[in-house]
């Protein structure tokens, strides 16, 4: 489909076809956290080091996207849940494709919690979502976590595995999920998964070497690129670390 064809290019790098993705939807989750106070400075200095795309909410793109006038990508984020409600894991739609192309964006995103109480709510979200995207052409990111009382430790890369090809068998056009902390595992995991992967960033990690040693191995593993927030936002430098992850996933 030409529409989602144009659109992708325009969250992506054409020459490599991998993707910097940096979301900032987190002031729904828990409020405007360190790094995001000023959305608009954040995705100024990601635009500068050469994000190909930033990721918010619907009501943060006038106040946010445009706030500098830097052009960068705009992927729109269609379901929240805030960390202080009585089941977390549970996301629900606010808003709809249809409005997002109002607002401009050039792709939308949906996360969903697989193994949490409302999974059955969510996946029915993802495939209505994923249907209105064709029917639009609009590329759509789901965001595949997997997180309920039944995920159980030291199997986390099978649950991964499971996650990344739900969202694709339901439509999804890019999977974000996480890395499985090594080479093998994380093979397996886009081996199984048809269209393309970027890995999450998660929380604050220790060190700038400890967040760019992920990302090169994930990328050696077959992953299209990234969609990290905290780890580039609430760096000391965004711009610079932004331009360092560019070159790993643009340049190998």
């Amino acid at each position: 489909m030409i529409g989602k064809q144009i659109r992708m290019e325009r969250i992506m790098d054409r020459a490599s076809g991998n993707m910097v993705i940096v979301p900032m939807d987190h002031g729904v989750t828990v409020g405007p956290i360190q790094g995001l106070e000023n959305l608009a400075a954040a995705v100024d200095d990601v635009a500068k080091g050469g994000a190909d795309a930033v990721l918010m909410h619907k009501g943060m793109v006038g106040k946010g996207h445009r706030g500098y006038g830097k052009d960068v990508g705009l992927i729109i984020h269609l379901n929240a849940g805030s960390s202080v409600a009585p089941d977390p894991n549970n996301k629900v739609l606010v808003t709809t494709v249809e409005e997002a192309l109002r607002l401009g964006s050039d792709g939308v995103s949906i996360h969903i919690n697989v193994g949490a109480d409302k999974e059955h709510k969510m996946l029915r979200d993802l495939g209505m979502v994923a249907e209105t995207c064709n029917q639009y052409g609009v590329p759509l990111l789901a965001m595949m976590y997997p997180r309920g009382p039944e995920i159980k430790k030291g199997d986390e890369y099978k649950y991964v595995k499971h996650v990344a090809r739900l969202g694709a068998e339901l439509g999804a056009d890019i999977i974000k999920t996480l890395y499985t902390g090594d080479k093998k595992s994380f093979t397996e995991v886009v081996e199984g998964c048809p269209v393309p992967i970027v890995i999450a960033g998660g929380p604050k990690m220790g060190s700038e070497e400890e967040l760019l040693t992920m990302v090169e191995e994930a990328m050696s593993c077959g992953a299209r690129g990234i969609s990290i927030g905290r780890n580039i936002f609430q760096a000391e430098d965004r711009v610079d670390l932004t331009r360092k992850l560019c070159k790993i996933v643009h340049k190998k």
